[in-house]
């Protein structure tokens, strides 16, 4: 175990304020809609090019964590994913806003959030080096089937509506093929337009199939957006922390799969929350909640989102391989700084990677007050801003979001045409949900079936390539097992009962 010399060069007054401000910063960027933790690390890391590279990658990652743990704002507030990793948090954090217990619900996602950064930190800290090979051994097979694994989630983003889920999810994977292929320079569905050659960008349809509906129902109701049956009780920080220990086991494990998904590059948050809330859902006694505000569920979502954080550092450090967007901001960064990535980093630089682990560690801790106090006043702030102030406020930053991505006025028409689209779908009872993982996943998986083809039709070993690598093997098994889990689930009652009969 490294040294206490470290611990002490990351408490410095001066790593503590970078701590505190970075964790401030990042909250408040993440909380505004379409502002990606990606962004709020890309707009702020020109700060730190005059600081040691220790301080700096301190700073960058207390901006990464809050910024993570920022999107639950807007998500239990205003049923909008502050980022993308948010996306699940949606799912059960709204519904307990609606029902009057926002409050909590923020309290819930704070404490999961913490616990996810701090599961993160721990595996970066004392497995990075066997962790890393373990990503690096993933191939575009792997890809492959871990894409084919999250769309076996739409059976938990359904809301008891299988077909209809099912329908959203290919909506979501035609989406997705919209523009130039990134294997074969193929031009899809753009229909003669410039505009659309680029593909559908991610953020901007998220942000349309998850806020245009939520503006539309907010100027279409006269009725108050959240339901206020008491007065704030404050923070509600014992209660929430009751209801974290009393899902402690599940808490745990949301960060440990948040943590094996971060290492994964290029997987995200936002797989690792819907992964982490589905595995709850199945697992929990109160699964017939989720969806309807169960706290769970938002522990699920904020402690897998949060874990991920440490998690991507572990390829991003020790393969100089970025393992989440904002990783690839940051690892550039590092090399502005003239450090060197690599196995040899964390012996030749011990006292930066060290330094900053341990800061990770404080910058986490840090994130439970500061994130406490930020959200007690963005729920008062919500609750009591009327409409008339509420509505064009949300719609100047998703516009502002939008734009601010690839700077194309082209991708705020398409936000706008797909959050209209969305609305008539929820209307017929489709959720925003499979359509935005098919839309993220789409890519993944045709990336990975096209290289993985290419290269077991070359080498002629086509089935050895999809049916015989260990890896690929092992997501096959937690394939087939998500799919007829709840079958399996549904039928034992009924089996239960049959032998207790035959016993009388």
């Amino acid at each position: 175990m490294p040294g206490i010399e470290y611990i002490l060069a990351a408490l410095t007054p001066f790593n503590i304020f970078l701590a505190i401000t970075g964790v401030i910063a990042g909250t408040v960027i993440g909380s505004l809609p379409g502002l990606t933790a990606t962004m709020a690390v890309a707009v702020l890391v020109p700060i730190t090019f005059s600081m040691e590279p220790s301080s700096a990658l301190i700073m960058m990652g207390a901006i990464y964590t809050g910024a993570i743990y920022g999107g639950a704002y807007a998500a239990i507030l205003l049923n909008t994913p502050g980022t993308p990793s948010a996306i699940a948090t949606t799912f059960d954090g709204f519904p307990m806003a609606k029902r009057g217990e926002g409050d909590l619900a923020v309290s819930i996602a704070c404490i999961a959030s913490v616990t996810g950064g701090l599961v993160g930190a721990a595996f970066l800290l004392m497995l990075s080096p066997p962790l890393a090979k373990v990503a690096l051994a993933f191939g575009p097979v792997e890809y492959f089937w871990l894409a084919i694994f999250g769309l076996t989630l739409i059976s938990a983003l359904s809301e008891g509506n299988l077909l209809k889920g099912l329908i959203g999810a290919c909506f979501g994977l035609l989406l997705a093929c919209v523009g130039i292929a990134e294997i074969s320079a193929d031009v899809r569905f753009t229909f003669g337009s410039q505009v659309l050659l680029g593909g559908i960008e991610t953020v901007s349809a998220l942000i349309g199939l998850y806020c245009i509906p939520v503006l539309i129902d907010l100027v279409a109701t006269p009725d108050k957006h959240l339901k206020v049956t008491h007065q704030s009780r404050g923070f509600r920080f014992l209660e929430a922390l009751a209801l974290s220990w009393k899902a402690k086991f599940s808490l745990i494990r949301s960060s440990v799969i948040g943590t094996l998904v971060g290492i994964l590059p290029g997987a995200g948050g936002s797989i690792a929350g819907l992964v982490s809330y589905s595995e709850a859902r199945r697992t929990s006694k109160q699964s017939e909640n989720f969806g309807k505000g169960e706290p769970e569920g938002i522990m699920a979502t904020e402690s897998a989102n949060n874990a991920t954080v440490g998690g991507g550092f572990i390829p991003t450090l020790v393969l100089g391989i970025p393992g989440t967007p904002p990783d690839a901001v940051i690892l550039g960064a590092l090399l502005i700084q003239g450090v060197k990535t690599g196995p040899s980093l964390f012996t030749e630089g011990g006292s930066i990677v060290y330094t900053f682990i341990y800061g990770l560690f404080l910058a986490t801790i840090l994130m439970l007050p500061v994130g406490l106090v930020i959200g007690r006043y963005a729920y008062r702030t919500i609750i009591t801003v009327p409409k008339a102030m509420l509505v064009p406020t949300v719609a100047f930053m998703t516009v502002i979001g939008t734009y601010a991505i690839r700077n194309s006025i082209s991708d705020i028409i398409i936000m706008i045409l797909l959050g209209v689209v969305g609305w008539i779908l929820n209307r017929f009872g489709f959720s925003p949900s499979p359509i935005v993982l098919g839309l993220i996943l789409g890519r993944i998986a045709e990336q990975g079936f096209v290289q993985a083809w290419t290269i077991g039709a070359a080498t002629e070993e086509l089935g050895k390539m999809f049916f015989g690598r260990p890896i690929s093997l092992v997501i096959i098994a937690f394939i087939l097992i998500s799919l007829f889990y709840p079958v399996i689930r549904a039928r034992l009652p009924k089996l239960t009962l049959f032998r207790g009969k035959n016993n009388e």
